[in-house]
């Protein structure tokens, strides 16, 4: 073969070589682009942030089914007020006015919380647990005892489990299948209690 032919032959030689190198370096690249999810020959992407747990609304805005509000920026929204929401969560501390999610109870009160509103420890429902005034009663529950100092001074009652031949306070719910029955005068610090029985 003269010269001519066997520069020609390299030549062709060379660049089946390099076509080959080529196509394999695309299919790495292909191969590494669909494992890591990045193009070839960039960094790989940084780890996803921590997502926030919930979002700032402008006051007035409806809280979504299962969140609280749990902050307030008074400057928020041009000076309309802003609330941070969030789901709710066992013992999350929410402010006044958020709404209580059900099987939820409010525990205790800070006067100064919420950048001085004031918020409200919500707890799940649990038998013989003491309950901030105004907490919602769950189902199956009824209130056995008062304490006027408890929750910064705005009272506290007792929630239990109904059950056969329990003493409720004034105001407790009577659940589906017992009855309210003698008065005793005394009982809930004063405020007065029912026999609750079976029916």
């Amino acid at each position: 073969m003269d010269r001519q032919k066997r520069n020609l032959w390299s030549g062709v030689m060379m660049t089946a070589v390099r076509g080959r190198i080529a196509a394999v370096a695309g299919v790495v690249a292909l191969i590494a682009t669909v494992l890591t999810g990045t193009a070839a020959g960039t960094a790989a992407a940084a780890p996803h942030a921590a997502k926030p747990r919930g979002q700032w609304s402008c006051s007035g805005a409806p809280v979504p089914s299962g969140y609280v509000i749990t902050a307030y920026d008074r400057t928020g929204c041009k000076g309309a007020g802003s609330w941070y929401q969030e789901p709710v969560q066992d013992g999350i501390w929410t402010c006044s006015g958020s709404p209580i999610v059900p099987g939820y109870v409010i525990t205790d009160y800070d006067r100064t919380g919420c950048n001085g509103i004031g918020q409200w420890r919500h707890k799940l429902a649990k038998d013989r647990t003491w309950t901030c005034s105004g907490s919602p009663i769950p189902p199956g529950y009824v209130t056995t005892g008062f304490n006027r100092s408890y929750c910064q001074g705005i009272g506290a009652w007792y929630h239990e489990l109904v059950r056969d031949g329990i003493w409720t306070c004034p105001g407790s719910p009577v659940p589906p299948g017992y009855r309210s029955t003698t008065y005793r005068a005394s009982g809930c610090d004063g405020q007065g209690a029912w026999y609750t029985e079976r029916i």
